[in-house]
């Protein structure tokens, strides 16, 4: 004889959607975002150039941190930069990168489930 487990309502397993999930056109677009964020290379230039005042760093103080290359570190800037999470702007003879803040704000977002607070790694100690 089997034993039978009770059935729960079927109505409680099923949350109600609380906002539209993602397009099969947003998802390709957002994961060229995430894609070009995956090397732990381009992730942390991504974040030094974040962490710094205005969101905006010079090519010079970027290159000390890395044990790498100076083409290297270029071509991980240009993967960055075409992917549009960077922008670079000649000064002279150095190379200022900055974050568009908007797309990390819509890459965050997607992640974000609606109505929760973001919690930083800084704000959970």
């Amino acid at each position: 004889m089997s034993k039978q487990l009770p059935l729960a309502a079927m109505d409680a397993c099923c949350s109600p959607l609380v906002r539209a999930p993602l397009t099969q056109e947003q998802a390709v677009e957002l994961s060229r975002l995430f894609k070009a964020m995956a090397d732990p290379v381009r992730l942390r230039l991504l974040s030094l150039i974040a962490s710094h005042a205005g969101g905006e760093v010079c090519v010079c103080d970027l290159t000390d941190a890395f044990d790498l290359t100076g083409p290297t570190i270029s071509h991980h800037l240009k993967v960055l930069r075409e992917s549009g999470l960077i922008t670079g702007e000649r000064r002279g003879t150095w190379v200022y990168y900055r974050v568009h803040p908007e797309v990390l704000a819509r890459l965050s977002a997607v992640l974000t489930p609606e109505g929760s607070e973001v919690e930083t790694a800084s704000s959970a100690k």
